[in-house]
This record gives C-alpha cells, sequence and structure tokens, in this order.
C-alpha cells in the first residue's frame, strides 16, 4: 500500500440546497456548507488550519476563512480542469494532514452556475489570449464550440467501435433519475424519467440528447478532513481515504483528446484507476458501489471499463443488464448523480460516496465498505477510494 492510504479520513459533510436561482452570492453558499460539515462533523470552526477547492471558483480563501471565523491558515491549494478537480481537493487535503502540515482542511465548491454564469455555454474568449484559448483556435471554426459538442465527438467513435446506442445512453440517464426520484435533496426529487422519455427529449448534439446532458445549479458542498486516528473519536462514522489519485496522460486536452490512438478510451481515467487500485490494494470485486462522474451520459460506459467492471467495449452490456440501477451489482450515483441531483462540479458526489460508506444515503444498497469515486472525464482528472475506519 501507499504511504498516504488510510492515514486522513472524510469527518464531515454539508451542504446547502440545489437549485437553479439560490438568491444569494457564492461566498454565502460556501459558508453555509462549510459550516454544515464542520457541524457534522462536530469541529469548531477555529480548529480549521486548510482549505481547498478549484479554479473557476469565485470564493478566495481567505474570504471563507474570515468568514467562518477561522485563524490560521497553513494550508491552501487549488485545482484545475474543472470537474476533472472533484476528487483532487480530498487528495491535496489528505496529503496535507497525512504530512502535518495541517490539521483540519476544509475542501468546498460553491456555484451561482445556473443563475450566475453558465459553463454549458462553452467557449467564451477572454479578453487576453492564453495557451488554452489558442488550443480552441482548431476546433471553434469547425463548430465544437460547447461541452456537449466536445464529449460528442468522443461518444460517437465509442458508438461506432462498440456497438453502444443511444439507448444505452438513456439507460444510465433512467437510472440515475430513478434514485434522484427517491432522493429529497435532489433536484429531479419525484421526477423519473423512462426510456421513452430519453429518446423523445430533443437533440443537444448528437448523439447526445437533453436528458443526456448533466444540470446547471446553483449551491454548495463541503467536505472536512482531517487524520483517521482523530475521525475515529469525532461525532460520525469515519470514512478512510483508503485511495486518492489524480492523471492525465495520452495527448491530454481539454475535452478535445481527438488524437488519442483510441478516442474511444478515457486513458486519463484508466491512469487513475490503476494508481487507485495500487494504492488502496484492492480490485473490482472489493467496491459495492460507484460515484461516477456523469456530466454527460456516454462517459460513464468508458468508466466502467476503467475499473475493470467490464472488458473494454462491454460496459454497454454491463449496464443492459441492470448492473448500475437499484439492486444491481454495482449501484451507481445513489442520490441522482449530476442528471438527477445537482450540478456541483462532482462535490456533491463525493458527499454521496462519504453517505454511502457511512450508511447513511437515502438510496442505501447495502453494505458499502468501499466505494469508489471519480472526477471529470475528458480532462485531467482525479479519484477516489473511500472506505469504512
Amino acid at each position: 500500500m501507499n504511504a498516504l492510504s488510510g492515514q486522513a479520513a472524510i469527518a464531515g459533510i454539508g451542504a446547502t440546497e440545489f437549485s437553479k436561482n439560490s438568491g444569494r452570492s457564492e461566498l454565502r453558499l460556501a459558508v453555509e456548507a462549510t459550516l454544515a460539515a464542520l457541524a457534522d462533523a462536530g469541529i469548531d470552526p477555529a480548529e480549521v488550519d486548510g482549505l481547498s477547492t478549484y479554479t473557476m471558483d469565485n470564493n478566495p480563501e481567505i474570504e471563507l476563512f474570515r468568514n467562518i471565523g477561522g485563524r490560521d491558515l497553513k494550508f491552501f491549494s487549488r485545482i484545475h480542469y474543472g470537474g476533472g478537480a472533484a476528487c483532487a481537493p480530498i487528495m491535496h487535503a489528505a496529503m496535507a494532514v497525512a504530512t502535518g502540515v495541517a490539521k483540519v482542511v476544509v475542501c468546498y465548491r460553491a456555484m451561482n452556475e445556473r443563475s450566475q454564469y453558465r459553463f454549458g455555454a462553452g467557449f467564451a474568449p477572454d479578453a487576453l489570449p492564453t495557451a488554452e484559448i489558442a488550443h480552441y483556435g482548431y476546433y471553434v471554426p469547425f463548430g465544437l464550440m460547447s461541452p456537449a459538442s466536445w464529449v460528442a465527438m468522443a461518444a460517437q467513435r465509442y458508438m461506432h467501435e462498440h456497438g453502444a446506442t443511444s439507448e444505452d445512453f438513456g439507460r444510465i440517464a433512467v437510472g440515475f433519475r430513478d434514485f434522484a426520484a427517491t432522493n429529497p435533496k435532489a433536484w429531479f426529487y419525484q421526477q423519473p424519467v423512462t426510456l421513452d422519455d430519453h429518446q423523445a427529449s430533443r437533440w443537444i448534439v448528437e448523439p447526445l440528447h437533453l436528458l443526456d446532458c448533466c444540470q446547471e445549479s446553483d449551491g454548495a458542498v463541503a467536505v472536512v478532513v482531517t487524520s483517521a486516528e482523530r475521525a475515529r473519536k469525532l461525532r460520525q462514522p469515519p470514512v478512510i481515504v483508503s485511495a486518492a489519485a489524480q492523471g492525465a496522460c495520452d495527448d491530454q486536452q481539454m475535452m478535445t483528446s481527438y488524437y488519442r490512438p483510441d478516442v474511444a478510451r478515457l486513458s486519463e481515467m484508466d491512469l487513475v484507476a490503476n494508481q487507485l487500485y495500487a494504492m488502496a490494494g484492492m480490485g473490482p470485486d472489493d467496491i459495492q458501489a460507484a460515484i461516477l462522474y456523469d456530466h454527460f451520459s456516454p462517459f460513464v460506459l468508458p468508466q466502467i471499463e476503467a475499473f475493470g467492471f467490464a472488458p473494454k467495449g462491454q460496459a454497454k452490456d454491463f449496464v443492459r443488464e441492470g448492473n448500475i440501477a437499484r439492486g444491481g451489482r454495482l449501484p451507481v450515483n445513489t442520490n441522482g448523480g449530476q442528471l438527477g441531483e445537482a450540478y456541483i462540479h462532482g462535490l456533491n458526489g463525493v458527499a454521496e460516496g462519504v453517505r454511502l460508506v457511512r450508511g447513511q444515503s437515502v438510496n442505501q444498497p447495502g453494505d458499502c465498505r468501499n466505494v469508489i469515486v471519480t472526477a471529470g472525464t475528458g480532462v485531467p482528472t482525479s479519484g477516489l477510494i473511500l472506505s469504512a475506519g
């Protein structure tokens, strides 16, 4: 096992409501979620000495720290690449705790991503040219201007190579909305959909229907990380960080990695999966549930393959057999995911992973000793294995 494995634990989680118009600032959302997570753990805000979040964020660490009544901030970090950062703040927090740099680290994400600005709008050039802006010069002139269009290219290739269909993507969306329908915190609570609903929903970019695309949401989530030793003495059952990893490889680009030998694969998730299993000393048979990043439903399939739950090209069959749905071999996104609960850049998925290990999910599938959580795909990414303590 890696030296990081088992050293840190998630001791608290907190969130605001998820909406389409929060009616308050992102900073206030961040403060609300952070204080809720600390209360969940039973830790005084004055003890926080570390913060980790994402770029593309409007909540400076020192402002959040000041507003929760912090005293000495010893560690702060930010991770780039949007949803690819979802699990990385927990990795950074675990490293800080394991090395003694900080004792209590809060990972947070607060967004008014529906009412204030919309990531789904895609390409919007900045006033000054950057390397990332220049990169899109190869794609925007040909109509590839939004995240949906970027993912559609890879999804079409996956369909061509492996025989997946739009209905396979629909089965993923239907399963996640089924979980959301019984989750009172989900935006789509009591609003399940059928495969016919999916097929009838309007095209966004072929092969993506509307119901293949995640939500745009307002809300915030926070996660408290401390040492495993201390977590065992706190209010909630400890959730151990058995493994944490980041990954970018194989001519990685920002959602447009079209020059790889295999465009249908998610090489970055293959890399993360291999690191996680090696660090935790586990394999697919050790995992009881998963939270797989679902900004677009087609990318769930290669993630299933990356973690060894199905051979290459056969994730569609794994899904057709009902394995990721309620009562299946590997329940996936029991909170409804970003398709059904909310799009908080994946940190709400980390919180659901914690609930699964604690046995507190509203859709608890049974005893979950080990749960995989992944971050955004098509971009440099990250992942976790969370375990019972």
